[in-house]
């Protein structure tokens, strides 16, 4: 079980007429906790629906009014909004796999997108996520990011940890930061690692936590023998759909940056969101790990 946050600030940084609901799709990780958290402190109740072998079993979700809906029933989506009168909609957590196309029941709200989201996955990720908030914005939701529920989720510039990185560490943070950037710009993915000034690993569809393991097996089957420290970059893609997917870290990304043998983990200020941001920096400080904000674009 996990700890649920405090929040003592009560008021939203959004604006929400009376009778607004806010409905939250939930996918894996803490985001969908914090941002449930965060909207139940301010007194607005919201619904959530859990995305089946995605979202956890946290109380706090669990608090909530809530339906569990399969990943190949996405279609239901808007009835399911609509039947619990939502208004805004917000997209938080993880999907780590696709849906079984095969078990995929077609309905009308399915047909009204299907051509442009078929013409989407040629473009990747998202691309899809795109053609997803416009098609929910086409039945009268107004999407909103995680980080206009909780602007201080977003990662803040400069030095976040004790832990400082070195002139080396530089190094490794302009290199992996570069290939961050151009796998993004190929929708790819939002991360590298550099090590030695090399970039020595990319992120795919997997994700953040199996792009660290696979480089914590490189250094334990010697391929990464007699390199030290190295570093996480994660930024956002160039064509980022800025209310969904954002980069995301928090303590299980040091945690396992530090299994991989990292320095540190550079992200992108003000484009990414930091979870349980009092956690992760305790955590980096105990491990010795830095966790600093970039500004966009190649730092200095």
């Amino acid at each position: 079980m996990t700890t649920p946050t405090t929040w003592t600030e009560t008021k939203l940084p959004i604006r929400l007429s009376p009778g607004a609901r806010v409905g939250i799709v939930a996918g894996s990780g803490r985001l969908p906790i914090n941002v449930a958290e965060r909207l139940v402190a301010a007194g607005n109740a919201p619904f959530v629906v859990l995305i089946e072998g995605e979202a956890g079993s946290d109380p706090a979700l669990l608090a909530c009014e809530h339906e569990v809906l399969p990943l190949e029933s996405f279609a239901e989506l808007v009835p399911v909004m609509k039947r619990h009168h939502v208004t805004h909609i917000v997209l938080a957590g993880g999907i780590d796999r696709r849906p079984n196309w095969r078990a995929v029941r077609p309905s009308f709200a399915l047909l009204r997108i299907l051509p442009r989201a078929i013409a989407a996955l040629a473009k990747g990720d998202d691309g899809l996520l795109r053609i997803l908030v416009r098609g929910l914005e086409s039945f009268g939701f107004k999407v909103v990011g995680a980080h206009e529920i909780i602007p201080d989720i977003l990662a803040p510039k400069g030095a976040m940890t004790r832990a400082t990185p070195t002139e080396a560490d530089w190094r490794d943070i302009n290199a992996a930061l570069e290939a961050a950037l151009a796998i993004g710009r190929l929708d790819i993915g939002q991360g590298a690692i550099s090590i030695g000034g090399r970039v020595i690993a990319l992120e795919g569809i997997e994700g953040t936590d199996c792009l660290l393991a696979r480089v914590a097996d490189m250094r334990d089957h010697g391929r990464l023998a007699g390199k030290k420290r190295g570093v996480l970059v994660k930024c956002a893609k160039p064509q980022q759909e800025k209310r969904a997917d954002l980069p995301t870290i928090g303590p299980a990304t040091v945690e396992g940056a530090h299994a991989a043998g990292l320095a540190g983990i550079g992200i992108e200020a003000g484009s990414s969101l930091v979870l349980d941001f009092g956690r992760m920096v305790e955590r980096a400080d105990e491990l010795g790990i830095f966790v600093v904000g970039l500004p966009a674009g190649k730092p200095e």
